[in-house]
């Protein structure tokens, strides 16, 4: 999971508007940032490990010079942690391309065979973006000419919709033509299309979420299509086409459980509301299998489960209180490289208010049980500090299958209920005494009903049920993202 943006504006430099937005974005990648400005036909480019604060510096933005520009933060789920997978990544040919890309290809060792035995691209990494990137560069060059005709540029991106599979929400800059955005045929990664009125000129933007637009004033125009492609030309017009013939609407669930920001609104859905959602669902589950009279306060994990916790308290009513302090320097511990990262980061990034806890029967609210560490390190602060009895309550459902469109979690024997099999086993692997899951029919309907979009099919939860939305994930290629991970771990 990864957090995107592109920005035109014809009367001001937009290198502050990027900076802004990826800041807006972080909670979406904290492992690298970058951002490509086109200032002429001169490509500016400064990228490095790190949170946006830290990358860039008053030269660096001096430099980022233009009125047209892209930006990424990076969580990666494909290829290591290194500083050369930074993006935006930059092809000089055909025209100089800089690309920015959130998901997760598929079949990117096929493609990266073909490109290189076919087409002689040579793939210097092992991210699937720069993949993308010369998948996307080839079929301009097959289909472009000395000059780029917008013909020839949706006729490249139907190419790559054809040879592409998975998930991919992607910002890019052309040289001497402008931006251009697209999104899988799926739409599985979210990509939005913001515009804003300035100074009697018209400015575009493109992003992950919504609060990355509307913070800076953009109104948001609408959300990209499954397949669809968008294009910015340097003199601010706006085109777009449908890239592919296929469409099955099938954004990610785990974007309003876990990864977007509880302002943002993605696929026309409020986030927000969604988790409201679930805790509604979840505190009527608790209802049915266990007495609430067992349960004297509520508290969140923090932060994505709050606002589920603060409705679950509601519904029982029981006290909702705050026992757990985060420091908020920190990253977020589920999307931090490697699980001995991780495990370390849970004692310095919570701390436990210890009369909240000591001689009471807490119920842990937490969006969702991933691989279990966390957890249990949480339930053991909690036992520290005097509780009577821990519970925990999931806002998602367990996790029994890998998710392969860019969340990293690539390996089954990670996820703790695919380990322990049932609620019981995990309870007693973590060391609580009882956890709770939400239903996946309670999930998606909490989702679905946070808002209106009557285009969206259905919603991927392949993480829960093992149903992979583009249909042809096979446990071959499990088996080979396993093993790549192991070796990033």
């Amino acid at each position: 999971m990864c957090g995107i943006i592109g920005i035109y504006s014809p009367k001001r430099q937009v290198n502050q508007l990027l900076f802004d937005g990826l800041t807006l974005l972080q909670h979406r990648g904290q492992d690298s940032t970058g951002i490509a400005t086109l200032d002429k036909n001169e490509l500016k480019l400064r990228k490095n490990n790190g949170y946006v604060r830290e990358v860039y510096r008053t030269r660096h933005m001096n430099y980022l010079s233009g009125h047209i520009g892209i930006g990424h933060v990076r969580y990666p789920t494909a290829g290591c942690y290194t500083k050369k997978e930074a993006q935006p990544l930059y092809v000089n040919s055909p025209y100089g391309i800089a690309l920015s890309h959130n998901g997760n290809l598929i079949n990117s060792s096929q493609l990266a065979s073909e490109l290189s035995a076919r087409d002689k691209r040579h793939i210097n990494t092992r991210s699937d973006s720069e993949v993308l990137l010369n998948l996307f560069a080839d079929e301009l060059y097959t289909h472009g000419d000395l000059k780029l005709q917008p013909e020839a540029l949706f006729k490249a991106i139907e190419g790559v919709n054809k040879r592409a599979k998975g998930a991919y929400a992607t910002v890019g800059l052309i040289v001497g033509y402008g931006i251009i955005a697209f999104r899988d045929p799926h739409g599985l990664r979210p990509l939005i299309l913001g515009k804003r009125e300035y100074k009697g000129t018209t400015e575009w933007a493109v992003a992950s979420e919504s609060i990355a637009l509307t913070t800076q004033d953009f109104e948001i125009e609408r959300d990209v299509k499954p397949g669809e492609a968008i294009y910015i030309t340097l003199d601010g017009q706006l085109l777009s086409h449908q890239c592919t013939s296929t469409q099955f609407y099938s954004p990610c669930i785990f974007e309003y459980v876990y990864f977007s920001r509880p302002d943002s609104i993605v696929d026309g859905l409020s986030v927000h509301q969604a988790r409201k959602n679930m805790g509604h669902y979840l505190a009527e589950k608790i209802k049915r299998v266990m007495s609430p009279e067992d349960i004297d306060v509520i508290m969140p994990i923090p932060d994505t489960s709050r606002t589920s916790a603060l409705e679950m308290a509601k519904v029982l009513n029981i006290d909702y209180t705050e026992g757990l302090i985060k420091n908020r320097y920190i990253g977020r511990t589920f999307i931090m490289p490697g699980q001995k990262t991780r495990k370390k980061s849970v004692k310095r990034k919570l701390n436990p208010v210890t009369s909240e806890f000591k001689g009471k029967k807490v119920m842990l609210v937490d969006d969702s049980i991933v691989r279990g560490t966390t957890s249990k390190e949480i339930v053991s602060l909690a036992r520290q500090a005097g509780s009577k009895k821990v519970y925990i309550a999931s806002a998602s459902p367990p996790i029994f299958f890998p998710y392969v469109y860019g969340i990293d979690m690539p390996n089954q024997e990670d996820l703790i209920a695919y380990q322990m099999k049932t609620p019981e086993k995990v309870a007693e692997k973590i060391g609580a005494d009882r956890v709770i899951y939400q239903d996946l029919d309670d999930l998606i309907t909490a989702v679905k009903t946070s808002g209106s979009n009557p285009s969206i099919h259905d919603f991927d939860t392949s993480c829960f049920d093992g149903k992979y939305s583009t249909g042809d994930v096979t446990q071959e290629y499990l088996k080979s993202i396993a093993h790549r991970h192991q070796e990033n771990v």
